[in-house]
């Protein structure tokens, strides 16, 4: 597993031990960027739930993100983000949060414009994850989420406030693209949250 673009491009990373974490392949993650950049997004404030090993959010920044907040519960996981950034020299534009997930995201306070979820296949609430994150502080009218899953876990086309914008397949790993509405920011406003 390697930084695939940018300024860190080519830098080995490391991965947790065990079946527990599976990060998405640098063709996967290739392929989200790729599409990311096609659709002119350009993440500068970075939310990296399910974080495993960091790559994906690692590639962020190595693509021109200002900063990420990695989250990850498993404490060989958490380690293995922080050995990753000290790699590539990006420990000063990130840091690590070991807690779950859902508790980062009722806590959060300050809104991102990118939102990573490569969670467990296995995890079955993820559609409930992404509607909490909807509601919470964590996201803003224009923010994206790039989500990774597997073939058969079949998504509707909205999930809370999240749009999709497009879903691709490579062999057994996918990834959804999502955003909240630019004008969601005007509602809330109206709202008062």
């Amino acid at each position: 597993m390697r930084v695939i673009s940018g300024s860190r491009r080519g830098q080995a990373l490391r991965a947790p031990k065990g079946m527990r974490t599976r990060p998405m392949a640098d063709k996967i993650r290739e392929a989200s960027f790729s599409a990311l950049w096609s659709l002119g997004i350009e993440p500068e404030r970075v939310l990296d739930l399910y974080a495993g090993s960091g790559s994906i959010g690692i590639e962020a920044l190595s693509r021109g993100a200002e900063y990420v907040d990695f989250v990850e519960q498993a404490r060989d996981a958490v380690e293995v983000i922080k050995q990753n950034l000290k790699a590539t020299k990006l420990e000063d534009v990130a840091h690590v949060h070991q807690m779950p997930v859902d508790r980062f995201v009722e806590l959060a306070r300050d809104a991102y414009d990118f939102v990573i979820m490569d969670p467990p296949y296995a995890d079955k609430d993820i559609q409930e994850r992404i509607e909490q994150l909807s509601q919470s502080r964590a996201v803003q009218g224009g923010t994206v989420l790039l989500l990774g899953h597997a073939p058969y876990v079949k998504l509707p086309e909205q999930i809370g406030k999240f749009e999709r914008l497009r879903e691709r397949c490579h062999g057994d790993s996918c990834f959804s693209i999502f955003e909240i509405p630019p004008d969601e920011t005007e509602d809330r406003q109206a709202d008062g949250t």
